[in-house]
């Protein structure tokens, strides 16, 4: 039920759900004045890209990740069903990647071409020296809070 600003300050909508730890996730409804649209950012590296769905990449594939401090990084799938351990407790069945990632990244968008991947949730490294860093998958957010992922 919290309320949630945006970048300028004004009211974007209420928390209808989260879970950390176990899972890292959440869901905030979208009030008057915002609105989603089918696009991660490229942060001026590559095109904004459109998402068409969110079919689920197998270990192996290339990977993309947007985030807020670093911009637009790319690597590989490299495990599935990890369990992650923070210091507030363990996260449950993430993906992890050889992308790298910073503070300020985390909640930012994965992408295998056109399709949704997950939720940026952490890892270790940076994008000078390298990385690891897991997401939440974003069907597991999808079908535990009952939504549907806006896509083009």
């Amino acid at each position: 039920g919290q309320a949630v600003r945006g970048w300028d300050n004004t009211h974007i909508g209420h928390f209808q759900g989260s879970s950390f730890p176990g899972d890292d996730l959440g869901w905030v409804n979208v009030g008057s004045g915002w609105w989603t649209v089918p696009v991660v950012l490229g942060w001026g590296a590559i095109p904004d890209q459109l998402v068409r769905g969110s079919a689920e990449a197998p270990i192996g594939s290339s990977i993309c990740r947007s985030g807020a401090t670093t911009g637009w990084h790319c690597g590989v799938v490299e495990s599935k069903n990890d369990t992650v351990n923070y210091d507030v407790g363990p996260v449950y069945e993430m993906t992890g990647t050889t992308v790298c990632a910073e503070p300020g990244d985390s909640g930012g968008s994965y992408l295998t071409g056109d399709q949704a991947q997950g939720v940026t949730s952490g890892g270790y490294g940076n994008c000078s020296a390298g990385g690891r860093t897991w997401f939440q998958p974003v069907n597991e957010i999808l079908n535990r809070y009952g939504l549907t992922l806006h896509t083009a």
